[in-house]
C-alpha cells in the first residue's frame, strides 16, 4: 500500500484565468517505491488567523472579522477558506501537480474582509491544506482502492502579496462590493440629483456627508 506525504511548495495566481484563481503547486511523495497509478485527490484549506502578528492598521481593518482587538484571545479561529479537486496522474517516488483555487473578492465573505485588511508586506497567512480522497495502484491480482489516510495535511505560509498581486490582476486599484436592488437604486437616485459623473464621486460624497454629520 502507498504512503504519501503532502507537501505544498509554491502559490501563485493563475495569469490567464477566466476568474481570479490561485495555483496551489503540490508535491506528493510516495515512500515505498510502489507505483501509483492516479490519486482522486480532495483538498480543504483553512486559515489560521491566529499564527501570524498584526500591526495597527491590519488589526482596525480586521475589526469587522474578530471584533475589537481585546476579544482576540477568543475569536481568532480557523476560517473556511476553500475545496478544491483534482486528478493526480500516474507516478513512482513524486510528483508536483498544480491545484486551482478560485478566489472571491467578496466582502461579505469573511476570508474576503480578512486578506484584503493584510498590509501587502505583512506576516505570512498560515494556510493548512487537509488531504482525502482515493488511491489507485494495480499490483498482482489487479487493481486496489485505497484512501487517502485521514491524518494528511500540511501548511504553508501565504505571503498577502499573492493575493493583492491576484486582485490586482483582475480588479486594478479598485474592490468589489455588493449592494441590495433597493440600495443600488437609491445610490442611482442620488448620483443623478447631485450630478456626479462616476460611482467614486457619490460615494466620496456620501461619506465626506456622514463625517460633517458626526461632527
Amino acid at each position: 500500500m502507498a504512503e504519501l506525504a503532502f507537501d505544498c511548495v509554491d502559490v501563485a495566481p493563475e495569469r490567464y484565468g477566466v476568474a481570479p484563481t490561485m495555483i496551489f503547486k503540490l508535491r506528493i511523495a510516495e515512500a515505498t517505491g510502489v507505483r501509483v497509478d492516479a490519486i482522486a485527490l480532495r483538498v480543504q484549506m483553512r486559515i489560521d488567523p491566529v499564527r501570524r502578528q498584526y500591526a495597527d492598521r491590519e488589526a482596525k481593518l480586521c475589526r469587522d472579522v474578530f471584533g475589537d482587538r481585546s476579544r482576540w484571545g477568543e475569536t481568532l479561529k480557523p476560517m473556511q477558506f476553500a475545496h478544491a479537486a483534482v486528478m493526480v496522474p500516474t507516478f513512482t517516488g513524486s510528483v508536483e501537480v498544480d491545484v486551482p483555487v478560485p478566489i472571491s473578492y467578496d466582502l461579505e465573505v469573511a476570508t474576503g474582509k480578512f486578506l484584503h485588511a493584510l498590509n501587502f508586506d505583512g506576516d505570512p497567512v498560515a494556510v493548512t491544506l487537509l488531504f482525502s480522497g482515493m488511491v489507485f495502484e494495480r499490483g498482482d491480482t489487479g487493481f486496489s482502492v485505497t484512501n487517502v489516510p485521514w491524518h494528511a495535511e500540511t501548511t504553508y505560509r501565504l505571503p498577502p502579496s499573492v493575493w493583492r498581486d491576484l486582485m490586482d490582476q483582475y480588479f486594478p486599484d479598485s474592490g468589489w462590493l455588493r449592494l441590495r436592488r433597493e440600495t443600488l437604486d437609491e445610490l442611482v437616485t442620488y448620483k443623478s440629483a447631485h450630478g456626479y459623473a462616476t460611482w467614486e464621486e457619490t460615494i466620496i460624497a456620501l461619506v465626506r456627508r456622514s463625517a460633517e454629520v458626526a461632527r
